[in-house]
């Protein structure tokens, strides 16, 4: 019994001999050198253990052994064509495509500039974005539904390598009529023990908040708002548009992106307070699967955010 599987270039080769009725017309017609072609059969011979390709001084011809394989050659060929075109195809496709996922900050206010530019100097690539929370991303790139994501959380899961692109400060807010409005700072404390209007669990805004929290209180990488230690959020909503609207009509303090709160506080709708000593600076980043190159869109972009 044969241990090892033919290689294609040599059912190829023998394919063409039952076409084209001898050996030499069959390696000339597969880019074969002769002696080449009658080593590479003497082999599949010694795996099969059959007699294939008769030998005479005027040429040489299948043996009835050799048709029967030759034709099952033929078709195997054909199917590694096949496998070849559909590669190509998909291969095609994905080049002509790039499908996204990116967490609310990054879609609404940065994705845009950044797809129109990569529209511009690739005016045909169909893009699909799908805007999720940080988690949802990183859960779309394990599902390979998208080549490339943009998240706001603080740490990347393991198998997912990370780009910083842009750089961006949470801000704590507050309605005109919120007492917090005439002080000039609240605690890390304060903030952690008030109810907040907050994003919904899996958002980079609210795991970042909380990280920050717990470091500058001592407590390293803190847990979310249900841990014990910081207070229960006033409501969770699940888009930037709702927290702002909310906050600004007196339902709570609420901590979001500087690039979704700067229109607000510039109308008087809100207003910034200071936190003494916390550090609410983050990384927006691009992620992608580890160990496996980046599609021809996606490398476009991630070299266009690079200059």
């Amino acid at each position: 019994m044969p241990t090892r599987w033919p290689d294609l270039a040599v059912l190829e080769l023998l394919a063409a001999i039952g076409e084209h009725g001898s050996l030499g017309a069959a390696a000339r017609a597969v880019g074969m050198a002769q002696p080449n072609a009658s080593r590479a059969i003497a082999t599949l011979e010694r795996n099969l253990g059959l007699s294939l390709v008769e030998r005479h001084p005027r040429g040489s011809r299948l043996t009835a052994d050799g048709v029967v394989v030759a034709e099952q050659a033929a078709r195997l060929v054909d199917g590694a064509g096949e496998l070849l075109a559909t590669s190509r195809a998909l291969r095609e496709r994905h080049e002509a495509r790039l499908d996204i996922a990116a967490s609310l900050t990054v879609a609404e206010y940065l994705l845009p500039a950044w797809i129109a530019g990569l529209r511009h100097a690739h005016p045909d690539l169909d893009v699909r974005v799908r805007v999720e929370n940080s988690t949802q991303v990183f859960e779309l790139l394990a599902e390979r539904t998208i080549d490339l994501g943009f998240v706001e959380s603080p740490t990347v899961p393991r198998g997912l390598h990370s780009r910083t692109v842009a750089r961006d400060r949470l801000v704590v807010v507050v309605a005109a009529s919120h007492p917090w409005t005439r002080r000039t700072h609240v605690t890390p404390d304060e903030l952690a023990a008030t109810p907040l209007v907050s994003r919904e669990p899996g958002s980079g805004t609210r795991s970042t908040l909380a990280e920050a929290l717990g470091a500058g209180r001592g407590g390293g990488t803190a847990p979310e708002f249900a841990a014990p230690e910081l207070a229960a959020p006033a409501m969770v909503l699940s888009s930037n548009a709702a927290v702002l609207i909310s906050a600004a009509s007196g339902a709570g303090p609420a901590v979001l992106s500087e690039l979704a709160v700067r229109p607000w506080i510039a109308r008087g709708e809100l207003v910034e307070v200071p936190v003494e000593g916390l550090d609410l600076r983050r990384r927006l980043r691009a992620v992608w699967r580890t160990g496996e190159p980046v599609s021809t869109p996606a490398a476009a972009l991630l070299g266009q955010l690079a200059q």
